[in-house]
């Protein structure tokens, strides 16, 4: 009752830490009163009242939240978007994948996150779209959230040109889908990677072909077997087990 007088408050701060609050009590009847906040006049409660409400995940929030993707604030509505993601309903794919648009790369790089519970054919299509957003975070999340996937391997074309994206990061989790989808096709540009001079994307590159366990990949991994970073190297020496052991299995 005392969080709930709180809720009004003429402090805006006041307001959100208590329907922050009426959330870490984890009783779904919380939304009752946290509903409301989401019209709240101060954009700072408006978040804290969504981001309560991702936490109780029930079903009629989804209303309020959709109504908050048309929010001025983007902040606002990136919490929509974690409501939505987290009640994961069929019924709001298409708004999830009209916010991969959106005018906030924030906005944007949630909605891709979030469309990773379904993958119909249309979500996939919609996800590797993203790789080619103007925003690295977008396209580095839509690289990750592919690897995801259960059956992507339509998006294998798009993830192999990730690999030559301006920044690392974004190649660093192409290649791991890339690894995660078995993607033998892709084991000479994966391998590109292995000369790169961020050590990570090297580690990463080396644990895919690991993944993928084909042996065309045994020369592009002896070549790295002397790199200069140690978990490079552990990386390397993992994936030449791996495609011993395969290799063993199918002889087998």
């Amino acid at each position: 009752e005392a969080l709930a007088t709180a809720l009004i408050d003429a402090d805006a701060e006041v307001s959100a830490a208590a329907a922050e609050s009426m959330a870490e009590l984890k009783d779904p009847l919380a939304a009752d009163a946290i509903i409301p906040l989401v019209a709240h006049g101060s954009a700072f409660v408006r978040q804290a009242a969504l981001r309560a409400l991702k936490e109780l995940r029930r079903t009629d929030c989804l209303k309020p939240a959709l109504e908050a993707l048309q929010d001025a604030d983007p902040a606002v509505r990136v919490q929509a978007v974690g409501v939505i993601g987290y009640l994961k309903l069929d019924e709001a794919i298409p708004a999830l994948r009209a916010a991969t648009t959106d005018a906030d790369g924030g906005v944007r790089r949630a909605a891709v996150s979030a469309l990773g519970y379904s993958w119909s054919g249309a979500v996939l299509d919609t996800v590797r779209s993203c790789l080619t957003d103007t925003d690295w975070l977008v396209r580095e999340m839509a690289a990750e959230t592919i690897g995801k996937a259960p059956a992507a391997q339509s998006a294998i074309p798009a993830l192999v040109s990730a690999l030559e994206d301006a920044y690392w990061q974004v190649r660093i989790k192409a290649t791991r889908s890339l690894g995660k989808l078995g993607a033998r096709a892709a084991i000479g540009a994966i391998a590109s990677g292995l000369t790169h001079p961020e050590a990570n994307l090297r580690k990463e590159s080396a644990a895919a072909l690991g993944e993928i366990g084909a042996p065309e990949a045994r020369p592009y991994l002896e070549k790295a077997g002397d790199d200069a970073d140690p978990e490079v190297r552990k990386n390397v020496r993992w994936a030449l087990q791996q495609i011993e052991t395969k290799r063993g299995r199918s002889a087998g």
